[in-house]
């Protein structure tokens, strides 16, 4: 059995973030069911939407960010995230992330879906990659942090364990670590914490299409609910509009939104752009309306595709 201060589930930018920043009051430990490094964070290809040029503004992000979430945003979380942005992205650029500039030295910042400015910060198109790396880098060179890879937690130990009854009406279920199965030695192992952490990710792999890695399949949401913690907002599960159509290949290849971003134009077998029948944003459009859209134009013809046209660059310019 062991015991820590900080017990963080999962890898990824969330669960490293956590662990950093913990490290500085106490013992941490990070469990995850793979290799270090797998996790959604390292096949995020974009970049991260902040404000850093003086021709935006805190106003104008939280302005598209409202549009974007179609009305159903927490106001105060989105100013929040917004404004906290800056420092946060300081944060990582200390700890040895080197985000693409031009040749006057300045960010090169890229256009997305449902932006009104140029503010993705970005790594070549490998953004989610090199963030991982930084921060794993720094978890090693930290005393205070160890990672177990290759376990896969089961169960949060809550009272339940120690014969109270907890339900969905309690209010004071506490946490006391997790059950968890070693996957190299077969067995399984008990982690108790002060303080547990859930940064597992999402649950891309209960649909048959996704662009998520293989290791997406809601284990820690699951985990909550069979321990009667809250859960909310499942219903939001975003989609990435644009994936190469090759079937039988899973995960689907992920296709960047920064190549709309670039230029490029979804368009019928015709050649006929359709997104601006959809949106005045066109191809931009923040990514469930050009989700929706996609599938819209797919049932009307009867094609399990659309085409992404990005023939008006240069081979140069992409590559």
């Amino acid at each position: 059995m062991r015991k820590v201060d900080f017990l963080v589930i999962g890898s990824g930018i969330a669960g490293l973030s956590f662990a950093l920043k913990a490290a500085k009051h106490g013992k941490v430990l990070i469990v995850t069911k793979s290799n270090e490094d797998e996790s959604n964070t390292k096949y995020a290809q974009g970049g991260v939407a902040v404000v850093v040029d003086k021709s935006d503004s805190f106003e104008k992000h939280i302005e598209d960010t409202l549009i974007a979430g179609d009305g159903l945003c927490d106001e105060k979380i989105v100013e929040i995230v917004v404004k906290e942005g800056p420092e946060r992205i300081q944060e990582i650029i200390d700890y040895g992330i080197n985000f693409d500039k031009n040749t006057a030295g300045v960010f090169d910042l890229a256009k997305e879906g449902g932006h009104s400015e140029h503010r993705v910060l970005h790594y070549k198109d490998i953004t989610g990659y090199e963030i991982e790396r930084i921060l794993l880098e720094q978890i090693h060179q930290n005393e205070n942090i160890e990672i177990l890879t290759h376990y896969f937690c089961l169960e949060l130990i809550t009272q339940h364990h120690l014969g109270e009854h907890v339900d969905k009406s309690s209010e004071d279920i506490n946490c006391y670590g997790i059950y968890a199965f070693n996957t190299e030695l077969n067995d399984v192992e008990k982690i108790l914490a002060s303080v547990t952490v859930m940064a597992s990710g999402g649950a891309g792999h209960v649909y048959s299409n996704t662009t998520n890695p293989v290791i997406a399949t809601g284990d820690g949401m699951a985990m909550v609910y069979r321990a009667k913690g809250k859960i909310r907002n499942m219903e939001f599960i975003q989609f990435h509009p644009t994936a190469l159509y090759n079937p039988g290949e899973y995960p689907s290849f992920l296709i960047s939104e920064a190549v709309r971003g670039f230029g490029g134009v979804l368009r019928r077998r015709n050649g006929e752009e359709f997104m601006y029948e959809y949106d005045e944003r066109g191809s931009l459009a923040p990514r469930d309306i050009v989700a929706r859209a996609v599938d819209n134009e797919m049932k009307k013809s009867g094609d399990d595709f659309v085409y992404l046209d990005i023939t008006m660059r240069k081979k140069a310019d992409i590559l």
